[in-house]
């Protein structure tokens, strides 16, 4: 088994293509060992001294590491025990996801219903044109609400803690957005 590595915007993540679908659908932010506990995989890799989040979209891992250089939580250090871990785990056949989903809820949208017909509009570009070019980044972003004219969106995986997400957010998706929803105003991360 061969898996890549490519770097991302975010110098304390990166991202892992094992060759293979990670998830059917959807992606799966972790934070923390105890959120981990729906997924196997994600438990093996905060094993790992140095890992701080573990990230899945459909044919990748993104790992986000505690600390810095500094700190002895390099990635020539860590990388080599992440691909293992990567490894091991689809060479045991075991499930990236317990059979009952285990995903951490990341709680309900909001909007209202008068809003319903631009919330869609939203929606379908945040699908079509951001979450593939976040996702080649290692990360994804969700629509989590809408109210008087701001979008509120959760940023996850490499998006999440990058030094350059702001400006993705206020640049390139907050003008995405206006340019096609003349009702959006402004967008900001939750």
């Amino acid at each position: 088994m061969f898996i890549q590595t490519e770097v991302t915007p975010n110098p304390a993540t990166l991202k892992f293509l094992p060759g293979r679908t990670v998830l059917e659908s959807g992606s799966a932010d972790f934070r923390s060992a105890d959120d981990a506990a729906g997924s196997p995989l994600a438990l093996r890799l905060f094993e790992i001294p140095g890992v701080a989040g573990v990230f899945f979209g459909h044919d990748f891992v993104t790992i986000t590491k505690q600390g810095d250089d500094a700190d002895g939580f390099d990635w020539a250090h860590l990388k080599p025990a992440i691909l293992g871990g990567i490894m091991e785990h689809f060479m045991s056949g075991a499930p990236v996801m317990a059979s009952d989903g285990g995903m951490p809820s990341e709680g309900e949208e909001f909007f209202e219903e008068a809003d319903s017909e631009i919330v869609g509009t939203i929606k379908e570009l945040l699908e079509t044109r951001v979450r593939p070019a976040v996702a080649q980044d290692g990360g994804d972003i969700t629509f989590r609400g809408f109210r008087e004219g701001i979008v509120y969106l959760h940023m996850k995986g490499a998006c999440a803690g990058c030094p350059s997400s702001t400006a993705t957010l206020k640049h390139g998706i907050q003008n995405l957005l206006r340019h096609f929803i003349p009702e959006v105003q402004e967008v900001e991360a939750v």
